[in-house]
């Protein structure tokens, strides 16, 4: 439980980090609002059109006396509104990631350099880094929706369903949205994927303590709109740890450089940085 609370520690140092800076924490927003938007015109348009797309679906319906049809198509628009609302709540970071590509590089970029030590650079035009930034996310969606179909299904199980299965959605979740943030500053220190997910699930209990809180607040669309920035702030600190660059540097005035001799750093891991990674 230590590694939890760890996490959770980054999740509040972050949002410190954009509250010391505001003029970041300002840049920050813009990607989220735009995405807003965009789902919440998304979602309105949903709601209008939900009766007829249910009515198209179900044409078998169409002869059936009342109140059964009325039942059955009331079912199927609640389900297609929910499970709308459900892709925008799991999507709503990796689009707003995308959207806000740019911004949030930049933000990382500066959490790094006040932070101390080397601050990495892809090297990749923003085209490329784009695309890779949307490959992974729908590589990360596809494992998301099997996740929960799966926990859907179980969710009918009695007892366990209402008790256990909603936790362990929750896990998930958190899991997932951990790795899309600390996605960020791991691409700019070319890590794939695969390699992520690797250093996310050596560090499990660390990951849910940054992933599951923040997934709880971002339930809420207009609160994740003003945690993203220090989301992203506090995945970078967390990616550092992962990669064992924590001790490089400081956190607030105090950004000495101490680097330790000998390459291994603290955080449990030993890592170097890919030869194509540069510094500023």
């Amino acid at each position: 439980m230590r590694d939890f609370g760890a996490g959770f520690g980054y999740l509040v140092r972050g949002q410190k980090w954009v509250g010391r800076h505001g003029r970041w924490f300002g840049f920050g927003l813009l990607p989220g609002l735009v995405t807003l938007v965009l789902y919440v015109g998304a979602l309105i348009g949903l709601g209008y059109g939900a009766d007829d797309l249910t009515a198209w679906a179900t044409p078998f319906a169409d002869d059936w006396s009342s109140p059964w049809q009325g039942i059955l198509r009331g079912f199927f628009t609640a389900f297609v509104f929910a499970f709308g609302l459900f892709l925008a709540v799991i999507t709503f970071t990796a689009v707003t990631l995308l959207v806000g590509q740019p911004f949030y590089e930049s933000l990382s970029e500066q959490v790094d350099r006040t932070e101390g030590g080397d601050v990495p650079e892809s090297g990749l035009p923003l085209w490329r880094e784009l695309w890779i930034s949307a490959r992974d996310s729908l590589r990360v969606l596809f494992r998301v929706v099997l996740y929960g179909v799966l926990l859907f299904a179980c969710g009918f199980i009695p007892v366990i369903g209402q008790t256990v299965v909603p936790v362990i959605g929750f896990c998930v979740s958190g899991f997932f949205l951990a790795e899309e943030l600390t996605a960020v500053a791991l691409q700019r220190r070319g890590v794939e994927l695969k390699e992520r997910l690797g250093l996310l699930r050596g560090r499990r209990m660390l990951t849910l303590g940054f992933g599951v809180p923040l997934t709880l607040a971002f339930l809420v669309p207009f609160v994740a709109v003003f945690l993203m920035p220090g989301a992203v702030a506090g995945a970078t600190l967390m990616a550092r740890d992962l990669t064992g660059e924590a001790g490089e540097g400081q956190d607030g005035d105090d950004r000495t450089d101490a680097r330790r001799p000998g390459g291994d750093q603290p955080g449990g891991t030993n890592w170097t940085k890919p030869p194509h990674v540069t510094s500023r």
